[in-house]
């Protein structure tokens, strides 16, 4: 197998949309999440998004990436109003469905009401849920910190409530995305679905591993 380089040069020289396929497919597979917000008056919005980051457990704290606003950016905007989101992970029977949420929509139009989602509300969280998603977290805007490089915003939430609709964690705390029907997505129109080669035990210098 004959080893195939590309160079900086090599990409800058890449047609955009070619370009913008293959950055979005070398960090591999990403977690598929719509992303539920309102404004101050209730109306929603929910946009897919795969750029997703665990920032820590205590505080419970998960980040987004939102793209530089070339266009109108409802989800930052509604965030900025309530300062709440809810992240939900896609499944595959709603997969068409959360991928119409990537067109683009006028502000007065819902993705729930244009793809046919169920908003889900509860007293904690001032932003809708996914109804038909099998894991839902609900969080508060904690930070938004600027990144120049790209003109792109890291929005931090932290986790005030999660919704599942059954019980897919297992007696160590670790959760079965897979039991949940959670699936992944590469570039930015390929969705897959996972099967777990293997878990392995905590890795210590002096401990052998072993299969869980």
């Amino acid at each position: 197998m004959s080893l195939v380089v590309f160079s900086a040069d090599d990409l800058s020289a890449m047609e955009k949309n070619y370009r913008t396929h293959f950055i979005n497919s070398l960090p591999g597979f990403k977690p598929a999440n719509l992303i539920g917000t309102q404004n101050i008056n209730g109306k929603t919005n929910l946009a897919i998004f795969t750029q997703i980051i665990h920032l820590g457990a205590n505080p419970s704290l998960m980040g987004i990436v939102i793209r530089p606003a070339a266009s109108p950016r409802h989800t930052l905007e509604n965030l900025l109003e309530t300062g709440y989101f809810t992240i939900n992970h896609i499944n595959s029977n709603i997969i068409e469905k959360a991928h119409q949420c990537s067109a683009r929509y006028d502000k007065e139009i819902s993705e729930f009401d244009a793809v046919g989602l169920t908003p889900y509300l509860t007293e904690k969280i001032n932003a809708p849920y996914v109804a038909e998603a099998n894991i839902r977290i609900g969080l508060k805007v904690k930070e938004i910190i600027p990144i120049t490089l790209n003109d792109t915003q890291l929005v931090i939430g932290e986790i005030l409530e999660i919704l599942m609709v059954d019980n897919f964690v297992l007696d160590d705390g670790y959760i079965d995305i897979e039991k949940a029907d959670s699936i992944t997505v590469s570039a930015l129109d390929s969705y897959h679905n996972t099967q777990r080669n293997k878990r392995l035990s905590y890795a210590k210098p002096d401990r052998k591993l072993t299969v869980l």
